[in-house]
C-alpha cells in the first residue's frame, strides 16, 4: 500500500470496497444492469447470456463496487449460494414482463432469504422490475406483492421499476443502495 493510498485512508477519502451479487433468472437483464451502471468508456456494446458468472468492477462517488454477475440459468443457480457469506449487497434483477415464471422467482428468492448466509444479516437487497418499457410488464407494485416483498422485514429493501436498455431507474436504484450501504458501515 502506498502512502497516497494509507494517507486517503486516513482522511477517509479511499473509497470502501462492497461485494455486490446481482442475481436473477436468465434474460432478466442483469448484465446489461450491470454494463448500464459502468462509466460509459468501459461499456460493452453487444451483451451475450452469462455462462457462470462475471465479475465487473467500477466506482460511485463514495463507493468501489465489485459486482458478481451469476447466471439465472436453472443449471447454473446452485452457484449463487457459494457468494452469499462474502456479499456486502445484493441485486435481485426481475423481468417484469415474464408473467409465466414470477413462481420460480419467487421460489429462488425464497430460497435466497432463507439460506443461512443471508437469513440473519441485515444485507440490503435492491429489486429491479426490469423491462418496464415493455407493453405487459407489470408494474412495481404488482411485481412487490406477487413478490410478497412486505414480508422481508429484517433486511433493508427497495423496488425500482427500470429499463436496463435506457438506463431508466438505474440511478434511483444504486443511489437507494449506496445509502444502505454507507449506513450499515457507520
Amino acid at each position: 500500500m502506498g502512502l497516497l493510498d494509507k494517507l486517503s485512508g486516513w482522511l477517509g477519502l479511499k473509497k470502501k470496497e462492497v461485494n455486490v451479487l446481482c442475481l436473477g433468472l436468465d434474460n432478466s437483464g442483469k448484465t446489461t444492469i450491470i454494463n448500464q451502471l459502468k462509466p460509459s468508456n468501459t461499456q460493452t456494446q453487444e451483451i451475450v447470456p452469462t455462462i457462470g458468472f462475471n465479475i465487473e468492477k467500477f466506482k460511485s462517488s463514495s463507493l468501489s463496487f465489485t459486482v458478481f454477475d451469476m447466471s439465472g440459468q436453472s443449471r447454473y443457480r446452485n452457484l449463487w449460494e457459494h457468494y452469499y457469506k462474502e456479499s456486502h449487497a445484493i441485486i435481485f434483477v426481475i423481468d417484469s414482463n415474464d408473467k409465466l415464471r414470477t413462481v420460480v422467482i419467487k421460489e429462488e428468492l425464497d430460497i435466497l432469504l432463507n439460506h443461512k448466509d443471508i437469513h440473519n444479516r441485515k444485507i440490503p437487497i435492491l429489486f429491479f422490475a426490469n423491462k418496464m418499457d415493455l407493453q405487459d410488464a407489470m408494474p412495481s407494485t404488482e411485481v412487490s406483492q406477487i413478490l410478497c416483498l412486505e414480508t422481508i422485514t429484517d433486511k433493508p429493501w427497495h423496488i425500482c421499476a427500470s429499463n436496463a436498455i435506457k438506463g431508466e431507474g438505474l440511478k434511483e436504484g444504486l443511489d437507494w443502495l449506496q445509502d444502505r450501504i454507507k449506513i450499515m458501515n457507520t
